[in-house]
């Protein structure tokens, strides 16, 4: 008997839930807040009542330190839960810290990182993309997962290839999130269609996601708040650097990660 269980029902986690349980996965949800802030989706605030029998754990919160309340703290998972056999690591989350979670975890827990991108449009439409490092027999037990909540699945590698193409993605993200706006700002200036512009980027070679899906992004046209996704890309970019080879050039993605903190809300 299996029991599949996401710690973090917010943005991301939410729609990943519910694509789970619409897969006819028996999937049920954890988080800090009252259950009642998820009407339709089976959701505890209970770290005992979710730990029994949970074998399969995937996480989908914030950053390391909620990770490892997750893990290792308040919730505590890793020894909470007796039964657990498998964790997913899916949060964008520094490629060391994830790797050195192999050391921190009992070796007869199986660990996989499979951060997706997409954001929370994604989620909802479960078009998700996942990048997944990790041994080939839990990942290929996880399979029915990720393709009830993604379209697109990419095998990177060892456990931590998937953290480490992630942040290299999210680099790319990034820019074209600062860049797309900037031109948007440029075109305000000269009494440019953003609409016009927009078609004419995504048949042209400055083609990117950003630009292509600006209208379904949630936080497209939002400025830099802590608890947005403009954060979170910014923390993504921090993500990236931690891991930058030694010695490799950081001043662009530096300034790119104050961009992103600078960047105003759309007029």
């Amino acid at each position: 008997m299996t029991k599949i269980g996401l710690a973090g029902v917010g943005r991301m986690g939410s729609g990943m839930l519910t694509n789970m349980r619409k897969g006819g996965i028996d999937a049920v949800g954890f988080d800090i807040r009252p259950a009642s802030t998820f009407p339709n989706l089976p959701v505890s605030n209970d770290a005992d009542n979710f730990a029994q029998g949970l074998t399969t754990l995937i996480t989908v919160v914030r950053d390391t330190a909620q990770t490892d309340e997750v893990l290792f703290g308040a919730q505590g998972f890793v020894t909470r839960a007796t039964q657990l056999d498998t964790i997913i690591v899916s949060s964008t989350l520094s490629p060391k810290y994830v790797r050195a979670l192999r050391d921190r975890i009992p070796t007869h827990i199986n660990l996989i990182d499979a951060p997706m991108s997409g954001a929370q449009v994604g989620a909802i439409e479960g078009t998700l993309a996942f990048m997944i490092g990790g041994d080939d027999a839990p990942i290929t037990a996880a399979w029915p997962l990720f393709e009830a909540m993604g379209t697109s699945l990419h095998r990177m590698g060892e456990f931590g290839d998937g953290i480490q193409a992630k942040v290299l993605n999210n680099l790319l993200c990034a820019s074209h999130t600062v860049m797309t706006r900037l031109i948007l700002d440029w075109a305000t200036e000269a009494d440019l269609d953003h609409t016009k512009l927009l078609a004419l980027v995504g048949k042209a070679t400055g083609q990117n996601w950003f630009a292509s899906r600006f209208e379904q992004i949630e936080f497209a046209r939002q400025g830099y708040e802590p608890s947005n996704t403009i954060a979170i890309l910014e923390k993504d970019v921090a993500a990236a650097l931690d891991a930058a080879p030694n010695g490799a050039y950081t001043a662009l993605p530096e300034l790119l990660k104050q961009m992103l903190h600078d960047l105003e809300p759309m007029r």
